[in-house]
């Protein structure tokens, strides 16, 4: 069992992840739980007072200037809900649910929102027993917040939508029951507090930058047996090098590489040749995927400030004797980082592509053509090149900056919008695909290295592509290569590959 999250504490990458993907329990804590109870207290003092406050005593939106009677306060929130639950598209997959779940959760026990405790109890409770909202993933533009997501995840409580339970999709209201909950009845600002928020939009960025670090290091396994197969020189890869241009990425990658190709027969074979440069596909690996791992090291610093903020409105600060509307439920930050992140992880893809090429063109590799036997007969991997390549430039339209585009919203009172979910769903797309490319490259490095024997590549290198001949037999004779790449896909995903080097010659960055 893994160890309880506490829900109001300070909540790392790695917190959210244990939730979403692990199940990973989660409890609030005791502090964050008085200080959801003091803002509480602040709102029916609102309320007794007749004050003025947006969301609480008024409409939304445009209708900031309706407003709202007592009597009319619990209908207010439902109808909050039905009304903004209008989503399309495929829904999430559950991890993205559970993290927006457990990120929306911690960003209401921080304190500043004025429900009661027992909507976020409701809320945890509905984590910790497997009850999980649909939610279309289309529909948001990023402020004022995520909506449209938010609220489909939020219907559930109120007893409406629909929610996923041990395997069946239920009215929300059964399912909740089935867990052995009740749907409540919302107060004043308690709708309101539940929808406005960035938290669609940073659970699908950090899990996807989650996969996007682990991809980089399986990206330098796949360039260290490019770079053999190649018979390229480690001597770029020198600590040296990264020390008179300091971005830690570059020095990161370079050790990993030379972990992987130390003690090499087939780098000791070539160290005399007339071969002056490579070609910067494989002489720029450290700077090329160093610099993503930068890149995504801060969408990272980005994503963990992201989720212990408090991103709803109007905000309390009941020490203070104060409410004020603001916008932090903006996604700017997040949609920024996201692209940016867009661009980090296709670059990973770009100069892949670009070995496969290398590997293939018989002119450049010194390897028979298109690596096949019997060339001609056969056409080897010829059309793996093609398949990278439609990838890559698909990648290319995606890394399109989703932020810079904004389409006002609510009658012009929401005059600019981030777009940030969807950077952040085209991130997790960019991904996907650059996770094809570089298991197409990783195929086609294990076949090159097959025409060195029996010369063999450095212990690291041997270990990857033992690895991979446990699942992908060498290519003979023309087959169907898509299991192949599938497999080596699915040896990515599962750290299997990642694993079975590290077994060898220790951790990896």
């Amino acid at each position: 069992m893994s160890a309880t999250i506490l829900i109001g504490q300070p909540l790392t990458l790695e917190d959210v992840v244990q939730v979403a993907r692990h199940h990973a329990p989660v409890a609030l804590d005791d502090e964050a739980r008085e200080q959801v109870r003091a803002s509480r207290r602040y709102i029916e003092q609102v309320l007794a007072e007749e004050r003025v406050v947006y969301g609480v005593t008024t409409g939304f939106g445009k209708f900031a200037q309706v407003r709202i009677s007592p009597e009319d306060t619990r209908l207010l929130q439902r109808n909050l809900l039905l009304s903004h639950a209008m989503g399309v598209g495929d829904p999430f997959p559950t991890e993205v649910v559970r993290a927006m779940m457990l990120l929306r959760a911690q960003s209401l026990a921080l304190g500043h929102s004025g429900i009661r405790e027992e909507v976020l109890d409701l809320l945890i409770a509905m984590l910790n027993r497997g009850v999980h909202p649909i939610v279309p993933s289309q529909g948001s533009v990023g402020a004022s917040g995520d909506l449209a997501p938010l609220a489909h995840m939020c219907l559930p409580i109120i007893g409406e939508g629909r929610a996923e339970y041990q395997g069946r999709v239920l009215p929300g209201g059964e399912a909740l029951r089935a867990a052995g909950l009740t749907p409540m009845v919302l107060e004043a600002k308690e709708g309101l507090a539940l929808v406005n928020g960035t938290q669609a939009m940073t659970a699908v960025g950090l899990l996807t930058v989650y996969d996007a670090f682990d991809l980089c290091t399986v990206a330098d396994i796949a360039g260290a047996m490019s770079l053999e197969a190649l018979k390229g020189s480690l001597r770029p890869f020198d600590p040296r090098v990264a020390r008179v241009r300091p971005h830690p990425g570059a020095a990161l990658v370079a050790e990993n590489v030379r972990k992987l190709g130390a003690n090499s027969p087939i780098h000791k074979s070539h160290e005399n040749c007339d071969k002056v440069q490579d070609a910067y596909s494989l002489r720029c690996i450290p700077q090329v995927h160093g610099a993503s791992r930068d890149a995504l090291a801060h969408v990272a610093d980005v994503l963990e400030r992201e989720i212990n903020s408090v991103t709803d409105n109007p905000l309390i600060f009941a020490e203070d004797d104060d409410v004020i509307s603001a916008g932090n439920f903006h996604g700017q930050p997040v949609a920024l980082a996201m692209d940016y992140a867009k661009i980090a992880i296709a670059e990973l893809a770009n100069i892949s592509e670009r070995r496969i090429e290398y590997m293939l063109d018989p002119a450049l590799s010194g390897l028979p053509a298109f690596l096949a036997r019997q060339g001609g007969l056969n056409s080897g991997l010829m059309i793996s090149q093609y398949t990278a390549a439609s990838l890559v430039s698909e990648n290319k339209v995606l890394a399109h900056p989703a932020s810079v585009d904004s389409i006002p919203t609510s009658a012009n009172q929401e005059d600019h919008v981030s777009m940030g979910t969807t950077a952040a769903r085209q991130a997790r797309m960019v991904l996907e695909n650059a996770r094809w490319v570089i298991a197409i490259e990783l195929v086609n490095a294990a076949q090159a290295l097959d025409f060195h024997k029996p010369l063999e590549p450095g212990p690291g290198v041997k270990a990857a592509l033992d690895a991979l001949r446990t699942r992908i037999p060498p290519l003979d004779r023309d087959r169907i290569m898509t299991p192949d790449i599938e497999a080596a896909r699915e040896m990515i995903v599962s750290g299997t590959l990642r694993r079975a080097v590290e077994a060898v010659v220790g951790a990896l960055h």
